[in-house]
């Protein structure tokens, strides 16, 4: 099966005579023994002849080919206007310089912006404040639960009734 697919792969080479000697040895080989890829090889010879018997194709005219690629140049050079000298004091425009410029910039704002930003609650504007503390006894932790303006504080003393 597999030698078959191979051989019908190379039918074409083969009909050409483009096949190295040995490869084509062994498709010559197979196709003695093999009557589908006998078949295939038969229809394949029967279709080359039918195409070289009936397609005849033109020889191309190549007068005046020269001299229309000339035109066709001078035409170009007529048609076209040559760019405009820049002064020294006009600045290249450059879109790849300037697109580049332009995305470094907004992430050097970014991160500024970023990086100078206060990252908690600012204390006027938190609701209650939560700090912890440890006590002299290992089992007892103290927490203090406070409003900004230090109106009220609870204080609350964990662990330390455990004996």
């Amino acid at each position: 099966m597999l030698t078959c697919y191979r051989t019908r792969r190379r039918l074409g080479a083969y009909l050409d005579e483009a096949l190295d000697q040995e490869t084509a040895h062994s498709t010559a080989t197979h196709l003695a023994t093999c009557e589908g890829c006998r078949r295939e090889a038969a229809e394949l010879r029967r279709l080359h002849g039918l195409l070289r018997r009936t397609l005849n194709p033109a020889q191309p005219d190549w007068t005046g080919f020269w001299q229309g690629v000339v035109r066709g140049i001078e035409d170009q050079r007529v048609a076209r206007p040559a760019p405009p000298a820049r002064r020294w004091w006009q600045p290249a425009w450059r879109p790849r310089w300037a697109l580049g410029s332009a995305l470094a910039a907004a992430l050097l704002v970014t991160l500024g912006v970023w990086q100078w930003t206060p990252s908690g609650p600012v204390p006027s504007q938190a609701g209650v404040m939560v700090t912890s503390a440890r006590t002299d006894d290992p089992r007892g932790t103290v927490m203090v639960y406070s409003t900004p303006e230090q109106d009220v504080a609870v204080v609350w003393v964990f662990g330390l009734d455990q004996d």
